[in-house]
């Protein structure tokens, strides 16, 4: 088999074709993140349910064996798809309600002007019956989240928190009302709600822990 030249000139890249050229290389990146696009913008359209490995490869201009070359099925090719989308980003200013404030109003910016808004209802849904979906999705969702926890852990070890204090469910406790006016009571949420948030769960957290409540979160 003749070698590609130095510059990736001497020939096309074929779908598949091992040893991928100079040229290729970036043809086949392309194509990737053609495809996490189009799964993207399909699970905004459509959902999980209808999403299908022949809309995504339509939409993104590849053939299917382009897709199943990379992913065995839509499921991981979700996940990776969704693993593009904002997250909490790290905040570290010494206070946690600072910290706390300016992660989520950052967080909610986000949430607002991108596909995630559509994407997270659609997947959070799925998960009632879909038992792969949720299995590989909880890693994530926990992944997500660490900056959180790690905010709530450096404030336990400053002593603005209990050392008794559930961290898990104090998480939930912050985030919980931001989920239920997102994906239930409806509308975009102004990132200025986040501080009276913040402090009314900071009030309840600060006072301990419940006895008994290590472990509800399960």
């Amino acid at each position: 088999m003749r070698a590609s030249s130095p510059n990736g000139s001497s020939r096309p890249s074929g779908p598949g074709a091992p040893n991928a050229s100079s040229a290729g290389r970036p043809r086949s990146e392309e194509a990737h993140k053609a495809i996490l696009d189009a799964t993207l913008d399909l699970l905004v359209e459509v959902g999980y349910s209808a999403l299908t490995v022949e809309g995504i490869a339509q939409r993104a201009g590849v053939g299917k064996a382009t897709i199943y070359r990379r992913w065995p099925s839509k499921l991981p090719l979700v996940i990776e798809a969704f693993g593009r989308l904002p997250a909490l980003e790290e905040a570290d200013t010494g206070d946690l309600i600072t910290d706390l404030e300016r992660m989520l109003r950052d967080y909610l910016r986000l949430f607002n002007s991108s596909p995630l808004r559509a994407v997270l209802p659609s997947l959070a849904g799925e998960r009632a019956h879909n038992p792969e979906l949720s299995e590989l999705f909880a890693p994530v969702v926990r992944d997500r989240r660490q900056p959180l926890i790690r905010a709530l852990e450096r404030a336990v070890a400053r002593g603005e928190l209990s050392a008794d204090l559930d961290l898990d469910l104090a998480a939930d406790l912050i985030v919980g009302p931001i989920a239920v006016r997102l994906f239930f009571t409806g509308g975009k949420i102004h990132p200025r709600i986040v501080r009276p948030i913040l402090e009314l769960a900071l009030a309840g957290l600060r006072q301990g822990p419940a006895r008994g409540a290590r472990g509800a979160s399960a």
